[in-house]
């Protein structure tokens, strides 16, 4: 393992980066890679390659990468794919070990040829390349942003624990846009392409080692290679967590990956029943890949499986109840002594069993007295806090409870927040201190499952 980090540093981490086929064009790819780096902060140093330009924005212009005067640890290809090889070569001749090809045109149009031949060029000068056909790498330490799409197209995520590695470069960078737009912070976004010789298990045996990834997202479409997949997610996955979303579950879905990457599906009772085994998490939608993954990022260790939910809505109370059943979850039974406290503390205004319901009339200080007798309970392993602002006793203090609960560390408290004025007003704040709020119990409920799914596989 230690020489495959050693390896794949580079890509994340360069000191110095050659981009080739940066054009005076802004609407090319390489131009706008080439003002990622102009116009952000990298903290290394870059060359931009064009032999038929002198400069560009006044840049010095190269004619090729051996003629740059520097050490180049990553090479940046943009250029049209029957001149991948000659780039290749060029690399070879400057020592350069790392490359991110950009450029389409291989397996994912037909073109088995021109992979292949790229591919045994590779295996001979040892050089190391995420793509062909990706988006390449955002990296939120280093800065590294080799996305072709402007920031004012996609806004780059703040500093964060999730690593995100999909296939689909277009569908990865829309998630990313999203989450970033939600507040979620990642440490690294990869987009690896057709995985012509670093895949998914190379970067999740590398990012079981980064320090400042805290959990693994993978958007698959198929994976190259099963066993290698097996052993490094395996290994992973007792030290962290990592969530997959795999597209292709049809058949039809499985011929539209064909056209899209080149790779092959396989059969979906196969992938979950790899995923199970390896410790991965899978989920069904995309929405959900995320909001897990921030739950797994930010959650204790749940005991048991036992949830008491708390609620001043007595509706969704019943639709936790459904769901926690049906995901395989139990129901909490608080102790008698406990559930006498509170009746009496709330006469006959709410409902003390599970869900404990304190109705239209409960208050901030009702919800405090629910979660401290939930948390102080031992038949009690998760908390499930539905919070319906438009009730009138509540008020803004209600985040400073769930909070100070939180920060407790206790117990996992997952709070449900479900209107527009309690999304405006405490959401966020709920978020920053690393609660995960949800806007329906059915979800929140689901996040539940695979919070306590990981540690029972990894158990």
């Amino acid at each position: 393992m230690a020489k495959k980090e050693a390896t794949l540093e580079k890509f994340f981490s360069p000191k110095t980066v050659a981009i080739v086929g940066v054009s005076q064009n802004p609407k090319k790819l390489g131009h706008v890679i080439f003002r990622n780096f102009f116009d952000g902060a990298f903290s290394g140093k870059y060359f931009i390659v064009n032999p038929k330009e002198k400069n560009i924005l006044g840049q010095t212009c190269y004619p090729n990468i051996h003629s740059i005067p520097e050490k180049i640890d990553l090479a940046l290809i943009a250029t049209p794919a029957q001149t991948i090889l000659d780039v290749i070569d060029d690399c070879a001749k400057k020592g350069v070990k790392h490359a991110i090809i950009i450029s389409a045109g291989f397996e994912e149009v037909g073109n088995f040829l021109l992979r292949d031949r790229l591919k045994a060029k590779l295996d001979k000068h040892g050089i190391k390349v995420i793509g062909p056909n990706c988006l390449g790498i955002y990296d939120s330490s280093s800065l590294l942003d080799t996305l072709f799409l402007p920031p004012r197209r996609l806004e780059r995520p703040k500093s964060g624990g999730i690593a995100f590695l999909c296939q689909s470069g277009s569908a990865g960078a829309a998630l990313v846009d999203l989450s970033s737009e939600n507040g979620l912070g990642f440490s690294k976004f990869i987009s690896y392409g057709n995985a012509i010789n670093v895949d998914e298990a190379d970067l999740i045996d590398y990012l079981g080692s980064d320090p400042k990834t805290k959990v693994i997202c993978l958007f698959s479409e198929g994976v190259k290679d099963g066993r290698k997949f097996m052993q490094a997610a395996q290994a992973v996955s007792k030290k962290k967590p990592i969530v997959v979303m795999k597209g292709g579950m049809t058949a039809e879905g499985s011929r539209a990956i064909l056209s899209h990457t080149g790779a092959l599906a396989g059969a979906p009772e196969i992938y979950k029943g790899a995923f199970r085994q390896a410790g991965v998490l899978q989920v069904d939608y995309i929405e959900d890949l995320f909001q897990i993954a921030h739950l797994l990022r930010t959650s204790i260790r749940p005991k048991g499986n036992r949830v008491q939910v708390v609620t001043n809505g007595g509706g969704f109370g019943v639709l936790s109840t459904d769901a926690i059943i049906k995901n395989g979850l139990q129901m909490a039974v608080m102790k008698e002594s406990a559930r006498k406290r509170l009746a009496k503390k709330f006469t006959d205004f709410a409902i003390v069993k599970n869900p404990i319901d304190l109705t239209g009339n409960g208050t901030t200080e009702w919800f405090k007295a629910a979660l401290d007798a939930a948390i102080g309970d031992s038949n009690v392993d998760i908390i499930l806090a539905i919070t319906l602002y438009q009730a009138p006793l509540l008020e803004e203090d209600l985040a400073d409870v769930l909070i100070k609960a939180h920060n407790m560390r206790k117990k996992p408290i997952i709070v449900v927040a479900t209107g527009r004025e309690f999304g405006k007003i405490i959401k966020p704040r709920l978020e920053k201190q690393g609660i995960s709020v949800y806007q329906f119990p059915e979800k929140a409920v689901l996040a539940i499952k695979h919070l306590v799914d990981y540690y029972s596989l990894r158990a």
